[in-house]
């Protein structure tokens, strides 16, 4: 994993339909497709991903709980001050 974020605050996804789980605070990857954003980040030897509708990704960063640290991706709705990865 190569960092390109970083969590400050709030950031949860869900599985199925159950309870929202948190993603811990620290460094993390964030890899964006046309669909959805995929979050990897890891916290001792344990690894965790997930994939979150773009929306939720745009609003985790709108409130500054995701600090992006790359490269700017305004073509994804990320303000040029938050940069991004992309995957192909």
């Amino acid at each position: 994993m190569t960092p390109n974020a970083q969590i400050v605050g709030v950031v949860e996804y869900r599985e199925g339909d159950g309870a929202n789980i948190r993603i811990p605070p620290g460094p993390c990857e964030v890899v964006l497709t046309a669909l959805d954003a995929t979050i990897s980040w890891q916290v001792g030897d344990w690894r965790g991903s997930t994939a979150i509708p773009l929306s939720d990704f745009r609003r985790f960063v709108a409130r500054k709980a995701l600090r992006m640290v790359d490269a700017p991706m305004a073509e994804a709705g990320i303000p040029h001050s938050t940069p991004l990865k992309e995957s192909s």
